[in-house]
């Protein structure tokens, strides 16, 4: 592949923050995603406070809660049996952003009157999103403006503004109209099928809104899944004016203001903090909701938004404590890679009962839905950087297993299915062959599994949650499958489409078999360890869901004869069992408009060609290592990076990891310039839409699994670093089994140091190290 030029940037580079000073009406859409804030249950895209008034260029204002969502049915022209009947969305609820300004009457927004200064910020270091304007009304009146946005991290129902104004040039008075608004814009639909679908009715129904003397306050309801949902704001305003404020509320349709008009002299200054509450009867009984946003803006104002601006920035020293990586070289693959990991922090459920979605809590593609891209890539940053909230992803899918039991019985299989895309746990994929054909999710949310119970040595949520999840995803496997007497009593698992959705229901997926059968070796052993070490929650498990030890026996057996079809002849893995036979993909002739091949080309078309979306065979290479030598890892993928189109943003870091360690390093580099900063540098011209987040967690791997080498071979950390010519030097941070190491990677070798914990033993290459606290080694 040619080598990857960054672009100019669209955004300036920053070690820690994400800038812009000059405003593009053009490209806001864009931005409103890049600059959204979220705490894993609140995502506010960044739209402006006053609203969007371009003269080109579009908005979408967000306003999301993680897994709170409507539900309609899905009209099929011609519908089968089994297709999922309802889709789930995530909803853009009402929005409590907006706080309008007036000076002397006259409306401020950045198209109207004279921009005299202008900066927004994204602050990764202390968490928050500010903007400081200086503008000249029409009339010529001056004021600076400094507004700073809050979803604090350790506060989950919570959102907080705090929006001065100070009168340069005039004395006279400032109006500040401070509103939620229950009328949502709808989606439109399009023929982009990573977007949503779109709907011709609003999702939320207001049924009431009023003026407290603590708050306003709005409660609506979900037009089909009937969850009650409660939005409320209160304020704070100081001033140094030392005149009488006049306040009013006013109540429209389906809007709620608070007005505060604030007479100012020259160099008065007058600040109206805002604090932004969303509960809802998903995850609370509706008859508490009140009460509960009480609590919420109490606790707000009696704290006060410096003091929650303080525990951000304290939240965010401890996350970067863990996860910070350092690049020294490449200020943009800096920028790139801290911008990653804090938005993957602001857009991941931490409860257990919600996930991360495709496009995190910045905008609505993929409609909020969470897929295999949590288990494949978003939850290995959070196993070695934030255990715990990978504890709480897996536990997600351990809540969501009655209704994978569900969908497996609708698919007449035993055990248990995951679905393709979903927020509550049903299946949601409309489209069967690049959906609930995609059954490898559940060999992924197995491998997740064991990698998180490996590095973490979190052996009760195995015994506790994982195990069942592994026992009845492996009834599956064992039922979905066959001996096949044609391949010589080999064991086959047919109609399956693996991660490259460029081929679709195809017998003997490779991808698919070799997770499969480590999944049913690791479920075995898994049975193995419960019935020696806690054979009495073993017992009671087998009894809950009557699981015989001949069924266990079959797993072994499965795996043992499972069948990956290889080609002699080109002594490569056949990616399924017709890949090879089939046409290659005209390359050469295919202009580069005409990418990503699913929007200019009928399915049928590209299934019947040698083309792949995403890494596939790559990705097994990488997951599975161990199973394959150099010399195969050459081979195979020589053959299939130049089939990949990477059409999907979850490619590129998967090349990257491999071609570091095959030994083509400016592959690997170039790969991973284009993962880290996708959206920053809006790579697929869709950020608008919302971000990467797959592809932002790729890009840590393509530096810890790529450049770093690492690997966890039965339990231990295994380390083989190379150095990038373009970088002086790099630093990542690794937590495993409770120990904090670091790893600094320069131009004289490596250097390992244990941050926390008494010691731990690694392998650098083929050799051991027994690490002591805070005694650097090199190697």
């Amino acid at each position: 592949m040619k080598p990857y030029e960054h672009p100019e940037p669209l955004y300036p580079y920053a070690d820690w923050s994400l800038g812009e000073d000059t405003y593009d009406d053009l490209n806001n859409q864009r931005s409103e995603s890049l600059f959204a804030t979220g705490n894993g249950y609140i995502g506010m895209r960044g739209n402006f406070e006053e609203g969007f008034h371009g003269s080109e260029g579009t908005s979408v204002t967000g306003n999301y809660l993680n897994g709170f969502y409507d539900s309609e049915p899905i009209v099929y022209p011609e519908g089968a049996y089994g297709y999922p009947s309802r889709n789930q969305a995530m909803l853009n609820v009402t929005n409590a952003q907006i706080i309008q300004l007036r000076v002397e009457g006259e409306q401020f927004h950045l198209n109207r009157g004279r921009v005299l200064s202008y900066k927004r910020e994204l602050d990764m270091k202390m968490g928050y999103l500010l903007r400081e304007v200086d503008w000249e009304s029409p009339a010529g009146h001056q004021v600076r403006i400094r507004i700073r946005r809050l979803v604090p991290l350790a506060h989950k129902h919570l959102a907080a503004v705090d929006y001065e104004v100070t009168a340069l040039n005039f004395e006279g008075t400032v109006t500040l109209s401070s509103a939620m608004d229950g009328r949502i814009a709808q989606q439109e639909a399009t023929d982009d099928p990573r977007l949503g679908a779109g709907s011709a009715l609003p999702s939320l129904i207001m049924e009431s809104m009023e003026h407290s003397e603590k708050f306003a306050i709005m409660k609506q309801r979900t037009r089909h899944t009937q969850f009650a949902l409660v939005t409320a704001m209160s304020h704070g305003l100081s001033s140094n004016a030392g005149h009488e404020v006049a306040v009013t509320g006013k109540k429209e349709e389906e809007r709620l203001t608070v007005e505060y008009a604030v007479p100012l002299l020259k160099g008065d200054s007058t600040s109206l903090t805002k604090y932004i509450s969303y509960h809802t009867s998903k995850d609370y009984p509706e008859a508490e909701l009140f009460e509960r946003t009480e609590q919420v803006l109490g606790m707000a104002a009696a704290t006060g938004f410096e003091a929650l601006l303080q525990e951000q920035t304290a939240f965010l020293g401890e996350f970067w404590r863990h996860a910070d990586v350092e690049i020294n070289g490449d200020p943009a693959l800096q920028q790139g890679i801290r911008f990653n990991a804090f938005q993957l922090l602001q857009s991941v459920g931490r409860d257990g009962l919600t996930n991360i979605g495709a496009k995190g809590l910045t905008g609505e593609g993929y409609e909020g839905h969470y897929f295999w891209d949590t288990e494949m890539y978003m939850l290995p940053f959070f196993t070695y950087t934030q255990p715990q909230i990978s504890r709480s992803l897996l536990e997600f899918r351990y809540s969501t297993l009655d209704k994978a039991r569900e969908r497996a019985a609708v698919m007449s299989q035993k055990g248990a299915l995951y679905p393709w895309r979903t927020i509550d746990g049903e299946e949601n994929s409309s489209y069967f062959p690049a959906g609930t054909a995609q059954a490898h999710i559940n060999a992924d949310i197995a491998y997740g599994i064991k990698q998180y119970v490996l590095a973490t040595g979190d052996t009760e949520f195995l015994v506790s949650k994982g195990a069942e999840i592994l026992f009845e995803t492996s009834r599956f496997w064992v039922d979905l499958g066959h001996f096949n007497p044609a391949k010589g009593g080999a064991f086959c698992i047919d109609a399956v489409t693996g991660p490259d959705e460029y081929t679709a229901i195809v017998n003997n997926n490779a991808y698919t078999n070799l997770m499969v059968q480590d999944q049913l070796n690791y479920a075995y052993q898994t049975a193995e360890l419960l019935r020696s070490e806690y054979p009495d929650q073993f017992k009671q498990l087998c009894s809950r869901i009557n699981l015989t030890d001949e069924e266990m026996k079959v797993w072994l057996e499965a795996a043992n004869k499972m069948f990956v079809p290889y080609d002699e002849e080109l002594d490569i893995y056949a990616q399924d069992d017709t890949f090879l036979s089939k046409q290659k993909w005209d390359f050469e002739n295919t202009p580069a408009d005409k990418y990503p091949l699913l929007l200019h080309f009928h399915p049928l078309v590209i299934y019947r060609h040698q083309v792949l979306k995403q890494a596939d065979l790559v990705l097994a290479m990488f997951l599975l290592g161990d199973k394959f030598t150099l010399e195969e890892k050459v081979r195979n993928y020589n053959y299939y990076e130049p089939l990949t189109t990477h059409d999907s943003s979850l490619s590129p870091c998967i090349h990257s990891i491999v071609s570091a360690e095959i030994g083509e390093l400016e592959n690997a580099y170039s790969y991973f310039d284009r993962t880290v900063r996708m959206d920053l540098d809006d790579i697929n011209k869709n950020a608008k839409d919302g971000l990467h987040t797959a592809a932002m967690a790729g890009s840590w791997m393509s530096i810890v699994n790529g450049f770093g080498g690492m690997r966890l071979i039965d339990g231990m950390l295994v380390f083989n670093p190379v150095l990038p010519k373009q970088w002086e030097s790099y630093r990542f941070k690794i937590v495993n089994q409770g120990a904090l190491l670091e790893i600094l990677v320069d131009g004289e070798g490596v250097q390992y140091t244990l941050l926390e914990g008494e010691s731990i033993t690694i392998k650098h290459k083929d050799r051991s190290l027994t690490l002591a606290w805070n005694e650097p080694v090199r190697a």
